[in-house]
C-alpha cells in the first residue's frame, strides 16, 4: 500500500529555491532514505510532508489524502534541531507529548516508561532535560516520535550526537519497528547509514533529485562497469592516458573508476598500474552509496555548467 506520494513539489524562500519539482512515493513497511549534503533541501521537504510548511506548487498525499492537520497524529517526527524544554523532567516531558498526540494520561505514562526502558533510560526519568547529554536528549526526541505508535515515522538526522553503541541500538529498533509494518523516512547526509538501513533512496542535491530508486537497482547500475583498486600507499596514479576511464572517487589508497567503453583493455591497465603502486585489491565491484552520490553530484554540476 502506498503511504506517501510527493508530486512536483517546489518551495522557494525569496530568490532561493529549496525544492525544485520533487516527486517520489513511499510504500508501506519500507525505509525510504532521503539523502544529500547539508543544504540539499531535505529538511524543507520533510516539513512540508508534516504540514509545517506549505509548498508553492505541487501536491503531497499521505494515506491517500492531501496532507492536512488531522493527519499529523499519524506521523512521528524527529526534527534535526532539538525542540525540548530544558527545565522539564524527562517523564513529564514524554507524558506531555504523548497527550498532545492523543494518548490518555495512563497510556502516555506507560508508553513513556516502556520506551525509556527499551532505550536504557529509566534512570533519567526524573532528571531535567538540561541535565542530559546530547545523545540522551536525542533518545528522548526519538521516544517522542514513537510514543503513540504512529504508522509513518520521519527521522531527520536521528543519529546526531549518538555514540556508536547507541547508534546501533537505534538502528536495531528502527528495523524491529519496520518488521512490525511501520514506514520510515530516514533523512541523512551520511550515505553509509542509508546504505545499512534503507530499501530505497531519493538523492537530493541543491534542491533537485539526482537519483531515485531502490538501493539494489541503483547499485546494479554501477556494478558491471566499475573498477575498484585498493593499494598500500598514497602514490599518485597517472590516469591521463586512459581516456576510456572516468574517476568516480579517489582517496589516498582507493580508486573507483567507471569504464566508459567495453573495448577497454583491463589486463593491460592492471599490468601498467601494478608498476606504479602495490595493489592490495582489484576487481569489478559495486561502489559504495557514498561514491555513487559523489559521482551523481559531479555529473549534476557538469550538466549545470
Amino acid at each position: 500500500m502506498e503511504i506517501l506520494r510527493v508530486e512536483n513539489i517546489t518551495k522557494r524562500f525569496d530568490n532561493f529555491t529549496a525544492n525544485d519539482n520533487i516527486s517520489f512515493k513511499i510504500d508501506s513497511g519500507t525505509i525510504q532514505g532521503l539523502i544529500g549534503p547539508n543544504g540539499a533541501g531535505k529538511t524543507t521537504l520533510l516539513r512540508m510532508i508534516c504540514n509545517i510548511l506549505i509548498p508553492d506548487s505541487g501536491s503531497i498525499y499521505l494515506f491517500g489524502q492531501p496532507v492536512n492537520p488531522e493527519l499529523q497524529s499519524k506521523i512521528g517526527y524527529l526534527p534535526e534541531e532539538r525542540g525540548l524544554y530544558s527545565k522539564v523532567k524527562v517523564i513529564n516531558h514524554l507524558i506531555y507529548f504523548g497527550r498532545l498526540k492523543g494518548l490518555s494520561a495512563k497510556d502516555a505514562k506507560n508508553n513513556s516508561y516502556q520506551w525509556l526502558e527499551r532505550l536504557g533510560g529509566l534512570s533519567w526519568a526524573n532528571k531535567k532535560i538540561k541535565e542530559l547529554s546530547k545523545g540522551m536528549q536525542q533518545k528522548i526526541q526519538f521516544i517522542i516520535a514513537m510514543i503513540n505508535s504512529p504508522e509513518f515515522i520521519i527521522l531527520d538526522e536521528p543519529f546526531s550526537g549518538l555514540d556508536p553503541v547507541n547508534m546501533e541500538l537505534l538502528k536495531n529498533i528502527i528495523l524491529e519497528e519496520q518488521a512490525k509494518g511501520k514506514t520510515f523516512i530516514f533523512s541523512t547526509h551520511i550515505m553509509a547509514h542509508a546504505e545499512e538501513l534503507c530499501n530505497s533512496v531519493c538523492m537530493l542535491n541543491k534542491g533537485r533529485i539526482i537519483l531515485n530508486g531502490s538501493i539494489t537497482d541503483i547499485k546494479n547500475q554501477y556494478s558491471k562497469d566499475t573498477l575498484i583498486i585498493e593499494f598500500s600507499d598514497n602514490s599518485d596514479i597517472n590516469l591521463d592516458k586512459y581516456d576510456k576511464l572516468e574517476i568516480i572517487n579517489k582517496t589516498n589508497n582507493r580508486l573507483v573508476l567507471k569504464i566508459k567503453d567495453n573495448t577497454f583493455d583491463k589486463k593491460q591497465f592492471i599490468e601498467d598500474i601494478n608498476k606504479e603502486v602495490d595493489i592490495i585489491k582489484l576487481g569489478i565491484e559495486t561502489p559504495t552509496l557514498h561514491e555513487i552520490f559523489i559521482d551523481q553530484c559531479n555529473k549534476s554540476i557538469n550538466k549545470n555548467n
